[in-house]
């Protein structure tokens, strides 16, 4: 039977075989099914706050679409939707209205407009609506060391801020009915020079979110704005007053002549620094310092232009006293007319140091760039900086010999791009000093007739990973007795092509020539 079955089963399938190859038969152009099909390719697209638009592929014509929305919803469609459109003919719909920072479940189904027995099953998306952002950007003086005065639109609803660490939670804070109708909080227990996100919450609905990095410490610090008497208030300070100084023109008055700029007087250990990295305050006028005193200064311009002398930036003027630290530390210092510092006095200095500083147009104009004459340095640091533009007729660094004060200086330059300074055929190292010694390294000359030291007295430096391009005189041993402008080069440092800077005309080092970047050498600020 079996066989049989199967037999005739053939023959049919032969029969239907041969019958299609001799007929003509319709083409097939549609399936009847039992129902429509459910909308497919349904997709929630350009969520914003109150709207998301609804796209999907149509099944077939002579049909329409009904669509649900349910808030707070994932999926479950429990309840009553929200939203209901009905006769959709299109398969793009906007849909506004909604409520921020809410999850949503949308379904749609096809509608046959002649038979609704045949109305297909849901399709279903989850989406969730943006949340709001109705903070207001926090100004400058909003943002302190240990708190932020965050914004929004009075009488607008919220209960709860929340701080945020790389999106880790760190911080909540409620809300008072007080702050909503004022719409301001004060957000604190910050801590100082750290990055937060701050969101703002009306139960679990956010309402809005900003980026803020909190300022320098400010704790016990004087703080100082544009406009007040800088020069007085570093007269008068006590040991360890720390200045913190406001974005904005920061002029040291000169008593005599109303407008000029003159001399801070610095008689005690003080600490001077911008609040703001992004509104660094410039300070017109330049710095004496007595009596032992140190002065540490921090993310600071300190500029010369309209200064009624051609003094130095700092000038030390007590002899027979130590001087612990000068500390030059993310600064710029630019436009004067004698050096950048000046040590004239029977004194020592512990430390001296320049790190991650801008210097130049320095003329050097009765005095060298860094210049001591009578005093001892015993550690003097130039470190990560750029310097350019200066000393075109006078020596880069001149250190006289003062060795009757004892002690044995070291001199520290590494990781600095020095360009076009001490163009003249002057000397990079005036170093005199006995007993100094010297350490160059991870450094890029460019651009300067200088030579290195025709002085006996000068410490062979270390020479360590240093480059160098256009500098004609620097590594030659010029005269038949082996030197009579230099007494020494440096052997293994490399002759380099032009590094390309990007722009250094107006102060932008940044190494374009691939070759000299992978060395290593020069600033790291423009080694990118």
């Amino acid at each position: 039977m079996k066989k049989i079955a199967l037999y005739t089963m053939m023959l049919g399938l032969g029969s239907l075989a041969l019958t299609s190859c001799g007929d003509a038969m319709d083409e097939i152009t549609s399936v009847v099914l039992d129902r429509d099909f459910a909308p497919i390719g349904l997709e929630a697209k350009s969520a914003t706050e109150n709207s998301i638009t609804l796209e999907w592929t149509k099944s077939h014509d002579d049909v329409t679409y009904t669509v649900e929305i349910f808030a707070d919803d994932s999926l479950a469609f429990a309840g009553s939707a929200t939203n209901t459109f009905t006769g959709v003919e299109a398969t793009k719909l906007k849909i506004i209205g909604l409520v921020y920072d809410t999850k949503y479940s949308a379904r749609v189904m096809t509608i046959d407009n002649a038979d609704a027995s045949r109305n297909s099953k849901w399709s279903n998306v989850f989406f969730r609506t943006s949340a709001q952002q109705i903070f207001e950007t926090p100004t400058e003086n909003d943002i302190a060391d240990r708190s932020v005065i965050m914004t929004w639109p009075a009488g607008e609803a919220a209960t709860t801020v929340r701080v945020y660490v790389d999106d880790n939670l760190v911080k909540e804070q409620p809300v008072t009915a007080d702050e909503v109708n004022e719409g301001k909080v004060v957000v604190t227990g910050l801590e100082p020079e750290t990055a937060y996100t701050i969101r703002l919450y009306n139960g679990e609905k956010q309402r809005g979110s900003k980026d803020i990095t909190t300022i320098a410490d400010l704790n016990g610090a004087t703080l100082v704005h544009e406009g007040d008497d800088l020069g007085e208030l570093i007269a008068n300070a006590e040991d360890g007053q720390v200045f913190a100084l406001y974005g904005g023109t920061h002029i040291i008055a000169d008593a005599e002549e109303e407008g000029k700029a003159s001399a801070a007087k610095v008689y005690k250990s003080i600490i001077i620094k911008g609040i703001y990295p992004t509104n660094v305050p410039v300070v017109k006028g330049r710095f004496e310092i007595y009596d032992g005193a140190s002065l540490e200064i921090n993310q600071v311009i300190i500029d010369g232009v309209d200064n009624s002398t051609t003094d130095q930036a700092f000038n030390f003027k007590t002899a027979g006293v130590t001087y612990p630290l000068l500390s030059v530390q993310n600064s710029e210092v630019r436009n004067f007319g004698k050096g950048v510092y000046y040590f004239n006095v029977e004194a020592t200095v512990n430390k001296l140091e320049f790190n991650n500083c801008l210097i130049h147009d320095i003329v050097c104009d009765g005095g060298d760039m860094f210049d001591c004459r009578k005093g001892r340095i015993d550690e003097l640091n130039f470190l990560n900086s750029t310097m350019y533009n200066s000393a075109a007729a006078r020596d880069f660094i001149r250190y006289d010999d003062a060795s009757k004060l004892g002690g044995s200086p070291v001199i520290t330059v590494d990781g600095c791009t020095i360009d076009g300074c001490a163009n003249g055929g002057k000397r990079l190292l005036y170093v005199r000093y006995v007993g100094n010694s010297i350490v160059w390294k991870n450094n890029l000359v460019t651009n300067t007739g200088a030579v290195w030291s025709n002085q006996s007295k000068t410490g062979v430096p270390e020479f360590q990973n240093n480059a160098y391009f256009n500098c004609s005189k620097l590594n030659v041993l010029d005269g038949s007795d082996g030197g009579k402008t230099n007494l020494f080069i440096d052997e293994n440092g490399k002759a380099v092509d032009n590094p390309n800077f990007k722009d250094a005309v107006n102060g932008d080092f940044t190494i374009g020539n691939e070759d000299v970047s992978k060395l290593g050498v020069g600033d790291p600020r423009w080694n990118k």
